[in-house]
């Protein structure tokens, strides 16, 4: 098994075989808390107006983040903390970002997509190595999908250590993480939309035993949840 990894929408463009898309802060986070709070369907696409649109449609709403989009243009914030203390069971959610659910869409040399993060790194690993491709690519998505992002880099390491069989220090990944710029929005008071507990549950590792595979539907990609049972340990 080759295992890659590359970086942004440019790589997410190339990438091949079993393909993960890594977006830490925070879309494919946030994907995992979506599943776990029991959304009916949860949709990614790549524009406010087509997540409108299919929201329209499918009597759903909308949730998200975007540059230059101001907060009250969504139905729900691009937070796990605020999703947590919403109750979204048995709705349908159209999710649009920055950079991840972008990346989830370009994957056209993909045999298949699945969503990543720390949350759920070690399901990550767990359902490849069930899967044995011959080929994995780890697409770190990066700020907006053009400019490197040090926690989405060092979550696609973790998984490829994990998969090579090479040693993690995950704690002080993530102490090294809480300094770096794009985390400095959870500790802006007036980033009312980046609530300081997003940090860690952000870098809560392992919290669940889940990974998000895509279908493609039309005008975005489908999340279905896929349970993924441990490996056995000798």
């Amino acid at each position: 098994m080759i295992v890659n990894v590359v970086e942004c929408l440019s790589g997410a463009r190339s990438a091949k075989g079993l393909v993960v898309i890594v977006d830490v802060f925070r879309s494919t986070t946030l994907g995992c808390f979506l599943a776990a709070g029991g959304a009916a369907e949860y949709i990614v696409t790549d524009s406010l107006d087509r997540a409108r649109a299919m929201a329209a449609q499918r009597g759903g709403k909308v949730i998200g983040e975007l540059v230059d989009v101001p907060p009250s243009e969504f139905d729900y914030l691009n937070s796990p903390y605020l999703i947590e203390k919403a109750d979204i069971r048995g709705e349908t959610l159209i999710h649009v970002t920055n950079a991840g659910t972008r990346g989830l869409m370009v994957c056209e040399n993909a045999d298949e997509v699945v969503m990543g993060s720390f949350v759920n790194a070690g399901a990550v690993v767990d359902y490849v190595l069930a899967r044995q491709p011959e080929v994995v690519t780890l697409v770190a998505m990066g700020t907006g999908g053009t400019m490197r992002a040090q926690e989405d880099m060092m979550c696609a390491m973790y998984i490829k250590n994990e998969l090579e069989e090479y040693p993690n220090s995950f704690e002080t990944l993530k102490k090294f993480l809480r300094d770096v710029d794009t985390a400095a929005k959870f500790f802006d008071d007036a980033r009312e939309d980046c609530p300081e507990e997003d940090f860690d549950l952000c870098m809560d590792l392992d919290r669940f035993d889940f990974i998000l595979k895509g279908e493609p539907v039309e005008g975005g990609v489908r999340l279905e949840k896929v349970d993924v049972p441990a490996r056995k340990t000798t």
